[in-house]
């Protein structure tokens, strides 16, 4: 697999234009890789692509993985930024969601990773069935206390064929209820606001300077390459998109093949995501980028959808720019939806 991710690479490399920014190993568990496996990726990063002086370099990774050596030897690899899966401090959540890691070793990597790490995102969840506004209210009390400088928060989703879904579904568990979701929102709003962490995108806080760059130049519309099974990329005009099938992906590779389709964006579909993705960061959506990239008329659309949010005080409007209120912002997806043009 990493020999099959290095060929990627190099068959790609004529597709990113301009210095790399941004390293992302996301997706699966891409902390079961040795040092050794990391230090090969890398060199064939930097022998192939022009790297920043200083890019961000974001590893994704379970506690139950972290131990204290693989702390210590990451700290030593050019990862700058550990974004760790937590989900939730308490042992009933955790259980309910079939994560493998317990509650210790929550606390416990977190504990460890500061004392080589100064960039730290930490991943939780609310809406999870059976947990109270007290319940989620003390997680963010403990992440709070713990001082990392970033977290994202996730409503959590039923996916289908999972152990989850089997259990709403035969009544041993309850449904995810969305007015739950939508307090437990209100909640972390309010803690992370006393906190001093920015609520720079719809699911992501960060104190300044730790806004995550990567997930930041998504919502700007910033190309990118993904590489690797089920990874998708984006050039400005069109996506595509890896098989998902591992097997299948090492043996195109293998044959200098790259197994990916790709689709191209209307004006309409380029529209819909910057309102999409605008809606759900503090900067908004620009009227006058609108205007100068779409046309008159998806200005004169938009500012017809608009009228009923922004009467109703979901939208605001400042600075020629559109931007969710906070009494919108947990309909925020559904506001966007009414803006697109179909």
């Amino acid at each position: 697999m990493v020999n099959a991710l290095c060929k990627e690479l190099v068959l790609r490399k004529s597709e990113l234009i301009g210095e790399v920014e941004t390293i992302y190993f996301g997706g699966g568990t891409p902390s079961l890789l040795s040092l050794e496996e990391l230090q090969q990726i890398f060199e064939t990063i930097y022998k192939n692509y022009t790297v920043s002086e200083n890019p961000e370099i974001t590893l994704e990774a379970n506690p139950d993985d972290l131990s204290n050596n693989l702390i210590i030897q990451l700290s030593k690899s050019p990862i700058n930024r550990l974004s760790i899966g937590i989900q939730s401090f308490f042992e009933e959540d955790l259980k309910l969601m079939n994560r493998a890691h317990n509650a210790t070793e929550a606390l416990e990597c977190i504990k460890e990773a500061k004392k080589y790490f100064e960039n730290i995102s930490i991943d939780l969840i609310y809406g999870i069935p059976g947990m109270t506004n007290e319940r989620w209210k003390k997680n963010l009390e403990i992440a709070l206390k713990l001082d990392v400088p970033h977290l994202s928060c996730y409503a959590l989703t039923v996916e289908p064929k999972t152990a989850l879904k089997k259990f709403i579904d035969k009544g041993i568990v309850p449904p995810v209820d969305e007015e739950v979701a939508k307090q437990h929102y209100e909640i972390l709003l309010r803690e992370t606001e006393k906190a001093d962490l920015e609520n720079y995108e719809f699911s992501n806080f960060g104190k300044p300077g730790f806004h995550s760059l990567n997930n930041t130049a998504y919502w700007e519309g910033k190309p990118y390459l993904g590489i690797g099974p089920s990874a998708h990329s984006y050039d400005g005009t069109s996506r595509s998109w890896n098989v998902a099938n591992n097997t299948k992906y090492i043996k195109s590779i293998e044959a200098g093949i790259l197994p990916s389709e790709t689709e191209v964006l209307t004006k309409e579909d380029k529209y819909n995501e910057y309102i999409m993705t605008g809606l759900r960061t503090k900067k908004g959506v620009s009227l006058e980028k609108v205007e100068s990239e779409f046309g008159k008329n998806y200005f004169d659309y938009l500012m017809k959808q608009a009228e009923n949010p922004l009467k109703n005080e979901f939208l605001i409007l400042e600075s020629n720019t559109l931007k969710i209120s906070k009494k919108g912002k947990f309909l925020s997806d559904g506001i966007a939806a009414d803006l697109f043009w179909v």
